[in-house]
């Protein structure tokens, strides 16, 4: 079981889970917190890999994301 830390600004609430000292967020939660919408997380993510500036291998799950009503998608 991981801990978990909670995040609340008073506009968004988020239950954060921690995994050997390492919050774990889906696009959908950052983009809550910056109140943006998710292509413009995903867009920036996307140049963060090609930039080379973080390992995608490192920042993704190998072989899958959860979406938030809990169904598993493959992540390409």
């Amino acid at each position: 079981m991981s801990d978990i830390v909670i995040y609340d600004d008073g506009n968004v609430k988020l239950e954060l889970p921690i995994e050997d000292k390492t919050i774990w967020l889906n696009a959908d939660d950052i983009a809550s917190i910056f109140g943006v919408n998710r292509p413009a997380i995903v867009k920036h993510i996307g140049n963060i890999y090609k930039s080379d500036e973080l390992d995608k291998n490192s920042t993704c799950s190998i072989l899958e994301q959860v979406a938030k009503d809990g169904t598993k998608n493959e992540f390409v």
